[in-house]
């Protein structure tokens, strides 16, 4: 799906899937996507649940800070039916999210009912207790006070209950009412207007959020300067095609990836790295979507498609984020939903019990458990953690880290110790070639051959400064045959019939090739921090085996890596060791000058996922960071997996829970301590909603507390959390 369209327009998106859930049907699954108006609230959101639970539909998602609803439900089950259905629950699918700029003027007629209502109120008290005028006499103020404000209430009501529901508009309807009933006509009238202010200004706090998000997400252009025939033509950018030339001028956003054919430019990359700073892009260069050109005209070749660009999959990772619910909120939604009845049902005995059984006047009894109906809402509590989530992933996506979703986050900010794997992570992944020795006398160009012809279709990085070392030598490579890979230690392969290994020190003493001399002069590379590659004549039938040449290599540690680790250390993470595979004396060299606790060299893969078994046994949360491929079993068995470098390798942003788009492994110590803030801004928040809830029953009970003022508590505190939970779309320099 256009990934701008996500956000702007209805239902672009019939996508078939293959779910087990709709029994035999699998092929005829689709997803559809829905804009909708009107969700400002989790009663929307679970109102739109409840409404679409009918059985051709597999899986609903209503998500509250993109306005969407997406639906998979069987393809028998036309779009208008479905749009019927959402629309029943008291929402609006709207075709197109036309933005008004401001909160007032995209609902005014809201605005316009609350602002009167509040007037009549504010008019009517002031009557009744300036002038001692009577409730009775100021009836029709209130009454019609309470219809307009009411009308934003009341027919959420009645399909909740339509929907068998007690959500908090039925339980404020109720107080209302009973308000009347008894009398309280200024109560009544209060308790509607303020319900009606405190849901338009957590509707407000809610289009905060949402516009947030909005300026993440609409970054891409929507239209495009085609080169063809040596003609600029102005076309919609997904009506482009791999493999077209485009023209980005000085000032503009690149509208799709590619490759530089013609130019020289500065690009600024911070939609997708957080990093301001321009690179420069030469011919040759990649160049992503949403990236803006800032000192050159330049001709991009397109490489993919709109819907196929980096920013289109972060976008996505992003909105799929906000649906992956952490587990403090899965906790709360189980509690909200044993909690609101359980109150209202201790509401109907608070009522009973002392009317019928200790004969006590009905009607005081009969306010209080209209005291007890307002308590029963658990807004405050059940919308303090998505807000949360979703402010921090929307912050953290603007500074270039892609969480993929809230439990991930509150693990992250839980994280006690992180596994860092050395190449291109704690190094700058660009590995030189530093000493070259010919072991065998006269073998120069048959060591340097059988080097290029075993590492050319590597993607490892030594194996690739080799291959460079190598090309510029001009030497030709030769075909290989029977090549193998030796996972952790090297390849082997034949040419010209004959077997030859390129490997490390490991290999080298498994094919028990090392003599003393040999062993002595690996060790003086290692002990400088060089990584060595042994290439030679593999043992096999009549041939013993020999070294031809060995490679010292070098990849010096990223500049800000000593700050980097510090940093993690400052924000509680207590231990941060090194895996690698390559030797232990040339990971000690790198480990010491640059303050890792512990480092283990000599590592296969499923080592390095042993030595992170050890660490989660040791403090039970740990992150791995790697790039997201080399490190797959490791960054598997960690609690939180990290990957550096986003903005080159789409893998990387496939693989692993978390993605830091700049390469910096800076932006990981900040992404902890905002993953700690996050945690303890919502405890915050659920133990404050659940103390105003405790304090507020306790005070209904004894009578000292009325409904205007359950009322003004309950939705406080639902501001106070929303408020407080917005406070994470900023994120703490350091």
């Amino acid at each position: 799906m256009n990934q701008n369209d996500s956000i702007e327009k209805c239902c672009n998106d019939n996508t078939l899937i293959s779910d087990p859930k709709m029994e035999g049907r699998k092929s005829e699954v689709i997803i559809s996507v829905f804009s909708v108006t009107g969700m400002d609230c989790v009663d929307e959101v679970d109102a739109i649940q409840k409404s679409l639970d009918i059985p051709k539909v597999d899986r609903v998602i209503a998500n509250l800070m993109t306005s969407q609803v997406t639906v998979s439900h069987h393809s028998s089950l036309s779009k208008d039916n479905i749009i019927k259905l959402i629309n029943k629950s008291g929402v609006k699918v709207i075709e197109v999210v036309v933005s008004k700029g401001s909160f007032i003027r995209e609902n005014k007629r809201r605005v316009f009912l609350v602002g009167v209502s509040g007037v009549l109120v504010l008019g009517g008290i002031f009557f009744q207790y300036t002038f001692n005028l009577t409730s009775e006499f100021l009836f029709p103020i209130y009454l019609v006070a309470t219809m307009i404000a009411g009308s934003l209430v009341f027919p959420k009501a009645i399909g909740a209950l339509k929907q068998h529901s007690l959500d908090m508009n039925v339980l404020m309807s109720i107080a209302v009412i009973g308000a009347f009933l008894i009398k309280q006509y200024s109560e009544g009238a209060t308790v509607v207007f303020l319900f009606s202010l405190a849901e338009m200004l957590e509707s407000f706090s809610v289009f905060k959020a949402r516009k947030a998000i909005r300026e993440v997400l609409a970054i891409v252009p929507q239209i495009v300067n085609l080169i063809i025939d040596k003609s600029v033509l102005v076309v919609d950018v997904k009506k482009v095609s791999k493999g077209q030339n485009i023209l980005v001028r000085v000032g503009e956003r690149v509208p799709l990836d590619g490759i530089i054919i013609e130019g020289n430019s500065f690009v600024n990359q911070s939609a997708l790295t957080g990093e301001s700073v321009p690179v420069e892009k030469k011919m040759g260069s990649n160049v992503f979507a949403g990236t803006i050109n800032e000192s050159g005209n330049i001709i991009v070749q397109v490489e993919q498609t709109y819907r196929d660009t980096k920013i289109a999959n972060i976008i996505r990772l992003i909105e799929e984020a906000q649906n992956k619910k952490a587990p403090a909120q899965i906790f709360v939604d189980k509690f909200a939903r044993i909690y609101t009845p359980s109150v209202a049902f201790i509401a109907v005995l608070v009522f009973l019990i002392p009317s019928l059984l200790f004969y006590q006047t009905w009607d005081i009894w009969f306010y209080r458990a209209l005291v007890f109906l307002v308590i029963a809402c658990p807004c405050a509590l059940v919308i303090a953690t998505p807000i949360s989530i979703v402010s921090a992933l929307t912050a953290l996506a603007k500074e270039g880290i892609i969480v993929k979703g809230g439990v991930y986050l509150e693990i992250l900010g839980k994280t006690q110790a992180l596994a860092v794997d050395k190449t291109g992570t704690i190094t700058e992944g660009k590995p030189r070639v530093m000493t070259v020795k010919v072991w065998k006398k006269g073998a120069d160009l048959e060591f340097l051959k059988a080097s290029l012809s075993l590492e050319k279709t590597s993607t490892h990085p030594l194996a690739r400064a080799i291959v460079e070392y190598c090309e510029e030598k001009q030497v030709v490579h030769k075909n290989i045959s029977n090549f193998q890979v030796i996972t952790g230690k090297g390849v082997y392969g034949s040419i010209d019939s004959h077997f030859y290994f390129s490997g490390n020190h490991a290999l080298a003493h498994e094919l028990n090739i090392c003599s003393k001399e040999l062993e002595s002069y690996l060790q003086s590379l290692e002990n400088e921090a060089q990584s060595v590659m042994i290439v030679g004549h593999k043992p096999h039938d009549n041939c013993a085996g020999e070294v031809l040449g060995i490679f010292g290599l070098s990849d010096k540690p990223r500049s800000e890596v000593s700050l980097a680790i510090l940093k993690l250390h400052e924000v509680g993470v207590k231990e941060v060791v090194m895996l690698s595979g390559d030797n232990q004396r040339a990971v000690n060299a790198i480990s010491k000058n640059i303050g890792i606790d512990k480092a283990y060299g000599d590592l296969l893969p499923e080592e390095k996922m042993s030595k992170v078994q050890e660490l989660i046994q040791k403090h039970h949360y740990v992150g791995m960071v790697g790039d997201g491929i080399n490190d797959a079993p490791a960054i598997a068995q960690a609690s939180v997996g990290i990957a550096m470098g986003g903005a080159g390798t789409d893998s990387a942003i496939e693989s692993a829970d978390i993605v830091l788009m700049n390469d910096n492994l800076n932006q990981l110590a900040k992404a902890i301590n905002h993953g700690k803030k996050t945690i303890r801004i919502i405890h915050f928040n659920i133990g404050f909603a659940l103390i105003i809830k405790v304090m507020f029953i306790l005070l209904g009970i004894f009578g000292l507390s009325n409904l205007w003022l359950a009322v003004a508590a309950d939705m406080g505190a639902s501001l106070i959390v929303i408020a407080n939970s917005m406070r994470l779309l900023h994120i703490n320099k350091m």
